[in-house]
């Protein structure tokens, strides 16, 4: 029987002209992410038919894993600096593995 763990979807959506800023913002905090502990899988994706759009495709260990996660600098001054760049908050979900 394998371990249950936690993936996470996060949709982040940039303002039309600020596309470029936020994917370089967002490219930068893969490699941290995926050294955290807990940190099973870390990828990051753009939306090839609109490209403001930007998805995080994330697996982690556990809640306590994830709620490090966000309190990491890297994390924290990622939300700083991409907040005013964004059309609208992040929409973050998390998923039970099932089946």
């Amino acid at each position: 029987m394998s371990k249950k763990t936690i993936k996470v979807v996060a949709q982040v959506t940039a303002l039309a002209d600020k596309i470029v800023e936020v994917q370089a913002i967002l490219q930068a905090i893969v490699a941290p992410t995926r050294l955290e502990t807990g940190c099973l899988s870390y990828q990051l994706f753009r939306n090839s038919g609109h490209p403001v759009e930007f998805l995080f495709i994330e697996e982690w260990v556990d809640e306590q894993a994830i709620a490090a996660h966000f309190t990491t600098p890297h994390i924290q001054d990622t939300l700083a600096k991409v907040t005013p760049l964004l059309a609208a908050a992040p929409i973050i979900k998390q998923y039970e593995f099932l089946a």
